[in-house]
């Protein structure tokens, strides 16, 4: 890669008291690619995304974005600085609408002496912005954007994750196992606004377990084990059983691989 990654750690270091959970770890995110992180249970993956996306703190290391030292405090610096997370466990609230979720924290408020001294939200603005953004991601299938997210599917609730995040995140957008808990209908669907997120330009970390799915969507497959990056392998030049013998310690990388992590 000529280009300078738009996301860039090195020597990750995160301890938690005796269990060193990233181990000196490196990450780059070139952009407009979809980079797949993979590894075993307990290789340091949950960690790293959390040290990327301000959830946890490192004990030693450096991150950058755009070539710019960074250091997030907490979910909504790294949220404010343009990095967008979608996690397994949704984070949707389930009674709230579509709308409303898509907003929570972000709300417009209207303008004037209604919206700065009185906080009236601006549920028109809202609602325009939400049919926007659901509709450029093919998601329009949802009718009533005002109705209750529990009244979803688990595609469509995955959906409203990935527009949200594809809305607010202007720089990186992270997505852990979004596939995880969705049928192959639905699953297909994410995996089709996965690629459509990134044709719009902006680069994807995709966590999955799922192989046949990170080999059809990445472009490069970052390989994590023991707390650190292994290295990174080209889909088009290893098998999934490789990535799987990589991950898992039955088979060592070649050189080239792990010069170019």
């Amino acid at each position: 890669m000529t280009q300078a990654p738009i996301l860039k750690a090195r020597g990750l270091v995160k301890r938690y008291g005796r269990v060193t959970a990233l181990d000196n770890a490196d990450f780059d995110l070139y952009p407009g690619e979809i980079l797949a992180v993979i590894g075993d249970n307990g290789a340091g993956k949950s960690s790293l995304i959390k040290a990327l996306s301000g959830a946890v703190q490192v004990d030693e290391g450096s991150i950058e974005l755009e070539g710019k030292p960074i250091t997030f405090s907490s979910p909504l610096g790294a949220r404010n600085a343009g990095i967008e997370t979608v996690y397994q466990t949704l984070a949707l609230s389930p009674a709230l609408s579509i709308v409303d979720n898509m907003f929570v924290g972000r709300e417009i408020r209207k303008p004037g002496f209604m919206g700065k001294y009185l906080k009236m939200l601006d549920k028109k603005a809202m609602e325009e912005f939400a049919r926007e953004k659901l509709s450029e991601l093919g998601l329009m299938t949802i009718q009533n954007i005002n109705q209750a997210v529990e009244t979803l599917s688990g595609g469509q609730r995955q959906g409203v994750s990935v527009a949200r995040a594809a809305a607010f995140g202007s720089k990186v957008i992270i997505l852990d196992e979004p596939t995880a808990a969705l049928g192959v209908k639905e699953s297909r669907k994410v995996l089709e606004l996965i690629q459509d997120v990134r044709s719009r330009g902006i680069p994807i970390v995709l966590i999955s377990h799922n192989m046949p799915h990170v080999f059809e969507v990445a472009d490069r497959i970052h390989v994590h084990r023991l707390g650190r990056r292994l290295c990174v392998v080209n889909p088009d030049d290893y098998t999934m059983s490789d990535a799987v013998a990589f991950m898992t310690g039955a088979k060592e990388p070649p050189a080239e691989a792990m010069s170019a992590a």
